[in-house]
């Protein structure tokens, strides 16, 4: 099984003792608890992600020490110096797989992220976004990042966050977490349909609300679009309560969709196949 959202370190050090991050160990034996094989890694290094910083260079040495079983993405704040250069920089020394986790207070097609999208799209990686009501800033339906998805066709995008997942609903609030029946017409259904460069991970509250809030509708979406979704965590702490893993273990669905989900779409895009 893969993971493909988690972190470690001290991002939320404002929570301490309540929230206390983990170390490299202390995440794999966390792993091995919950029957996940590989993690990957997605650093913050945005003021609007948490109160702390977890940094491209510590997934790399987190990667060093579980070479098998963690894979490091690299992040940066589009507001510093150097991006394109940092980019260049991490993708040549440190062999990092994708993006991730990008989020900050800008528009999402503002031109300080295209510059990140646009390396992104040279390198053709996986990026992972946050999106929210004031996260990378979209209105409903999506159309700057539906115009992100058309001009670097290269990147895999991978989906993640309130105001993303909200979107799976015609009657879109742009965020939080809402409550009752999905509304057919969201603009989800119509992205995954025309853009096979579009994926989502179901981690955090976000992905876990939008697939339990209304479980007929959810049968009928991971019919649609199994074969771009991936299971996702978003562990920070060493007490996070992660209710996907007994959503996914009671789960009824066929075999070949339950391995894509836990795996198979993941290492597709990370090119593990």
């Amino acid at each position: 099984m893969i993971d493909f959202h988690v972190h470690m370190g001290r991002i939320y050090r404002h929570d301490y003792p309540a929230g206390i991050g983990l170390t490299v160990h202390q995440l794999i034996d966390w792993m091995d608890r919950n029957g996940i094989d590989i993690g990957v890694l997605l650093p913050l290094e945005s003021p609007e992600g948490a109160p702390g910083y977890f940094t491209t260079e510590e997934a790399v040495e987190a990667r060093d020490t579980y070479p098998q079983r963690l894979i490091p993405f690299m992040c940066v704040d589009p507001r510093m110096a150097c991006v394109e250069q940092l980019i260049d920089s991490w993708m040549r020394r440190f062999g990092v797989s994708g993006f991730g986790e990008h989020i900050n207070e800008l528009p999402f097609d503002d031109p300080r992220n295209k510059v990140i999208y646009r390396k992104c799209d040279e390198y053709g990686l996986p990026l992972v976004f946050d999106m929210n009501a004031s996260f990378l800033i979209d209105e409903v339906g999506l159309p700057r990042f539906e115009a992100c998805l058309k001009d670097f066709p290269n990147i895999k995008w991978v989906g993640h966050g309130p105001a993303f997942w909200s979107a799976i609903s015609a009657d879109d609030p742009r965020g939080g977490y809402p409550e009752g029946p999905i509304a057919p017409g969201g603009a989800l259904d119509r992205l995954f349909a025309e853009y096979d460069n579009l994926y989502a991970d179901l981690s955090a509250g976000s992905g876990y609300n939008a697939m339990t809030r209304d479980p007929e509708f959810t049968l009928g979406f991971l019919e649609r679009h199994w074969q771009r979704l991936m299971f996702g965590t978003d562990v920070v702490f060493h007490t996070h309560h992660i209710p996907q893993f007994e959503w996914f273990r009671t789960l009824d669905i066929p075999a070949d969709m339950r391995t894509a989900i836990a795996e198979g779409n993941a290492r597709r895009v990370l090119g593990l196949v």
